[in-house]
């Protein structure tokens, strides 16, 4: 089998033990190892591969926090390849693995004791085109339109399947998938889905409107947004990566024709995850 591994640390100071404990341990089961470029330039190591291309490896693992496998989205593509997040960060919706039971959860992925997710993305499709967009125009979590260089609201224009909804005036909008539901959008007060719901969530950020709440439409819907404001460019983020789109742009936002593939190790579920990250569970009335 061949491995490769992203890692959240940026020099040799942020580097944790976890990544030298995965390396290790599948050193010892024989596998063949490929780095990222940051991980690869810390180590200062001949004996590993440079993780170059997608088409190398069966599986990717990313070390640190859900900001660490958002990163690798771009990498893997429509690749199929599945993705193991371990998480050495606070939270952590989508890494599986706690570094607390790592190299329990590493025999685990061995022992194939594990299933696959399926997780949804949406497109982005710019007028006029950005082309540092076009390469990789894909979110998983969300796609938020934000305004830049003023403090003035946005305008933002929305229409759904060629209806009018309405126009936003608020600090911005975001336009989650399920995965990204317990993201940005549910710090702005948005909902929490589950990964397999086959729907898309616009919600707005600071709405100057009380009547204005986050709606939830089916995945298969296209959305046109047109967003104006007093600002000569505005900001578009596609999950962690940032871009600048002209005052005035038009956007269009549809579900992607692929989607990335996570592991979910046995014992682990979404609704145990909601439990334990968000201490659902924490009510003296749960005692039995």
């Amino acid at each position: 089998m061949k491995i490769g591994v992203f890692s959240g640390s940026n020099d040799i100071n942020s580097l944790s033990t976890y990544e030298e404990e995965v390396i290790n341990y599948l050193k010892a089961n024989n596998i063949i190892i490929y780095l990222d470029n940051r991980l690869k330039d810390i180590l200062r190591s001949n004996n590993f591969k440079l993780l170059n291309d997608v088409k190398d490896i069966d599986v990717l693992f990313t070390i640190g926090g859900d900001g660490t496998l958002l990163r690798a989205i771009p990498f893997i593509k429509n690749s199929k390849v599945p993705i193991l997040g371990i998480n050495t960060g606070q939270l952590g919706f989508l890494t599986s693995l706690n570094k607390e039971l790592l190299i329990e959860g590493l025999e685990m992925f061995f022992k194939k004791q594990y299933v696959l997710i399926k997780r949804s993305l949406i497109r982005v499709n710019l007028k006029p085109e950005n082309p540092e967009i076009i390469s990789f125009p894909y979110a998983l979590n969300e796609v938020s339109i934000n305004r830049k260089n003023t403090s003035s609201m946005l305008s933002i224009k929305t229409i759904i399947d060629k209806n009018l909804l309405t126009t936003y005036w608020s600090d911005g909008l975001i336009i989650s998938t399920p995965t990204g539901s317990t993201g940005y959008s549910l710090s702005s007060g948005g909902p929490i889905l589950s990964p397999d719901t086959k729907v898309t969530i616009l919600n707005p950020i600071a709405p100057h409107n009380i009547s204005i709440r986050p709606l939830i439409v089916r995945d298969t819907s296209e959305i046109e947004i047109k967003v104006t404001g007093r600002s000569k460019d505005q900001l578009i983020f596609l999950d962690n990566r940032k871009f600048s789109i002209p005052n005035g742009c038009s956007i269009k936002i549809s579900k992607a024709s692929f989607c990335i593939n996570t592991i979910q190790l046995d014992g682990n579920d979404f609704f145990k995850t909601l439990r334990n990250k968000l201490f659902w569970g924490i009510d003296m009335r749960n005692r039995q």
